[in-house]
């Protein structure tokens, strides 16, 4: 379910772990949404999936500084 929900992320937005979690039915399990994202398909957009402070997961899948690169470029994150 929430490899789905984060595949419906629109280009230039982006959704916390704990909204994720949220829609999912348990807004305290934002932990395990990061674990599957860590361990997620890499071809789904991850880079749209932030933190609750706006930014990107230390385990970001491919490094911090490419996801950066992404939302910046997406305008989403400066």
């Amino acid at each position: 379910m929430v490899e789905a929900l984060v595949a419906q992320i629109p280009q230039g937005r982006v959704m916390t772990y704990g909204q994720l979690a949220a829609l999912c039915g348990n807004a305290r399990a934002a932990r395990i949404v990061g674990g599957i994202a860590h361990f997620g398909d890499p071809d789904l957009p991850w880079q749209r999936v932030v933190n609750k402070q706006g930014g990107l997961a230390s385990g970001y899948p491919g490094g911090h500084l490419p996801g950066s690169d992404t939302l910046r470029v997406s305008s989403v994150y400066q």
